[in-house]
C-alpha cells in the first residue's frame, strides 16, 4: 500500500511540470499570432472578410472534437488539436489589441496568471470535494453565458459588469475543480504517460483565458 501511495505521488508530480509546459506553449503560441495578427493588419482583412465568424467556428469545431472523441484520438493527434485551438484563438484575441492599452494588457496578463496560480493551488492541495460544486458551476456558467448573449442585444451596461464578475468568480472555481480533476485522473493512473498532460493543459489553458478576458474586462485600460 505505502508503494502505491508513493507510485502515485511520483506521477503526479511528473505530471504537472508536462501540463503547465504544454499550457505556457500554447499560450506562447496564441500570443505571438494575436500580436502578428494585429501588428500585420491581418485583424481588419478579416473583419471586412467574416473571417472571425470563421475563426469561431474552427474554434468550436475543435473544442467539441477535443471533448468528445479525446479518448481515442492518438497523442500526436490530441497535441496537434490543441496548438490548432491555441493559433485560432490566437487569432480571436488580437482584436483586445484595439480595444486596450498594451501596458494594460500586459499588467492584466501577469495578475491573471498570479491568480490562476492561487486558485489553482487551492484545487491541488484542497481536501474538499469540488466535484460537488460543479453543477452549480457548470449551470451558472450557461446561464450567464446565454444572459450575456441577450445583453448583447440590450446593451445594460450594469448587467455586463454584473456578468462579468459572476463569471469571474466561476471560473475560478472551474480552475480548482480542474487542478483537482486532474490530479485524482493521475493518481488513478488515467493516461498519464500519453495524453493526460496536453487533456489538463487545454483543460487549465482554457480556465486561463477565461480568466484573462473578465479581468481584462473589469480593468483593463480602454484606448
Amino acid at each position: 500500500m505505502g508503494d502505491n501511495v508513493i507510485q502515485e505521488k511520483n506521477s503526479t508530480l511528473s505530471l504537472f511540470p508536462k501540463v503547465f509546459l504544454w499550457m505556457f506553449m500554447g499560450l506562447f503560441a496564441t500570443g505571438i499570432v494575436s500580436w502578428f495578427t494585429y501588428t500585420s493588419g491581418l485583424v481588419e482583412t478579416l473583419a471586412t472578410n467574416f473571417g472571425f465568424q470563421l475563426v469561431a467556428i474552427i474554434e468550436i469545431v475543435v473544442v467539441i472534437v477535443f471533448s468528445l472523441f479525446f479518448r481515442k484520438l492518438p497523442p500526436i493527434a490530441a497535441s496537434i488539436l490543441f496548438f490548432i485551438y491555441a493559433v485560432v484563438n490566437g487569432v480571436s484575441l488580437s482584436t483586445i489589441f484595439y480595444v486596450f492599452e498594451l501596458g494594460s494588457i500586459v499588467i492584466t496578463f501577469f495578475a491573471s496568471a498570479a491568480i490562476f496560480g492561487i486558485t489553482g493551488f487551492f484545487g491541488y492541495i484542497t481536501k474538499a470535494d469540488l466535484s460537488k460544486v460543479w453543477p452549480m458551476l457548470y449551470i451558472t456558467l450557461i446561464i450567464g453565458v446565454i444572459v450575456s448573449i441577450i445583453n448583447l442585444f440590450i446593451g445594460n451596461t450594469m448587467l455586463d459588469i454584473i456578468l462579468t464578475w459572476i463569471l469571474l468568480f466561476v471560473f475560478f472555481g472551474i480552475t480548482a475543480y480542474d487542478m483537482q480533476r486532474i490530479k485524482k485522473m493521475s493518481e488513478m493512473g488515467y493516461d498519464t504517460t500519453e495524453k493526460l498532460h496536453i487533456y489538463g493543459a487545454m483543460e487549465l489553458y482554457l480556465d486561463f483565458i477565461n480568466i484573462f478576458l473578465k479581468i481584462l474586462r473589469l480593468f483593463g485600460k480602454r484606448k
